[in-house]
């Protein structure tokens, strides 16, 4: 076993294995708790009970004012994104236009030089000047390179001489997107749906908040059963009597509505932006030393929750 001054000593010219662990060397775990599981009728935006629940046919819910705004923001910021990216073409465009015209005009410049000037000039098929060597006693050869360095010259050091790099707009997607499961998703694909809320004599006296059943095995709905909602009427079931009853029936239970079985939509539970659930519940961090320094850098791991 080590001894207790083994794990205190720290005159040493490396870092001990008790000193790293003691700063957070390695990957450090954490079994995330019920605080961070999503209920399963929380709006995945907001985190909070659901308000006219909408649902996208994968199965994430949201309240429909908060996807309603995020729709709007997504679409405004395609907009966006489109204008700056038409506005670029057209500015590369008249940029290639100038060029054109400054070659043109140089060419006519050199061809005038050519058959008016008192000395001849010389240019080869790539515009570059006096290809054959020094013509003229006053004439000096200046490179393309340097001519282009005279014309565009930036000063590091002078905070209005600093050359700026453009930055490309690339053209954006005009497709929206689902803030939760990051797949395509259009406001008609939503669907509304509604939980059966439990009476008065099933629901626990001690509890303020709302509590939900399945409406044919009248058993309370938590975050440890598997939920199926149907698309064409928004009802929603526990997995075991969707699959004893609305599968081989192919009605609604409650409102007696056909349906068929690619209606039928699971629920996506727990998880929210920062954990997971089911087999997922560990969230993993690593951290490495600085070299030299002392200090801890973080670098975020492939997180596993």
């Amino acid at each position: 076993m080590p001894q207790r001054h083994s794990k205190n000593n720290n005159d040493l010219a490396f870092f001990t294995y008790e000193e790293k662990r003691k700063l957070g060397y390695g990957t450090q775990r954490e079994r995330l708790g019920k605080d961070s599981i999503k209920p399963f009728d929380a709006c995945c935006l907001c985190l909070k009970p659901l308000i006219h629940p909408l649902c996208c046919p994968k199965g994430h819910t949201f309240c429909k004012e908060c996807i309603l705004e995020c729709l709007l923001a997504q679409k405004k910021d395609i907009k966006r994104k489109l204008a700056a990216h038409e506005a670029q073409k057209k500015l590369e465009k008249e940029e290639e236009g100038e060029k054109r015209m400054l070659q043109k005009s140089k060419e006519l410049d050199a061809f005038d030089q050519q058959n008016h000037g008192a000395v001849p000039q010389y240019h080869d098929r790539s515009g570059s000047d006096d290809k054959n060597g020094f013509h003229g006693a006053n004439s000096v050869k200046v490179t393309s390179f340097e001519e282009e360095a005279l014309r565009n010259m930036k000063a590091f050091w002078l905070p209005s001489a600093t050359p700026e790099a453009t930055a490309k707009v690339e053209a954006p997607s005009t497709d929206t997107i689902c803030p939760e499961g990051q797949e395509k998703l259009k406001l008609k694909s939503l669907f509304p749906i509604s939980f059966t809320e439990e009476s008065t004599d099933q629901k626990n006296k001690k509890s303020v908040e709302k509590s939900y059943m399945c409406p044919s095995c009248k058993s309370t709905l938590t975050n440890t059963m598997s939920l199926v909602t149907i698309s064409t009427c928004g009802h929603v079931f526990c997995k075991k009597c969707s699959d004893k009853f609305l599968v081989t029936d192919k009605v609604c239970l409650v409102c007696n509505k056909p349906c068929k079985e690619r209606n039928f939509v699971p629920l996506e539970k727990g998880g929210t932006g920062f954990a997971a659930h089911d087999e997922r519940l560990e969230a993993r961090d690593f951290k490495h030393l600085g070299s030299g320094s002392g200090l801890g850098l973080v670098k975020p791991a492939p997180k596993n929750y």
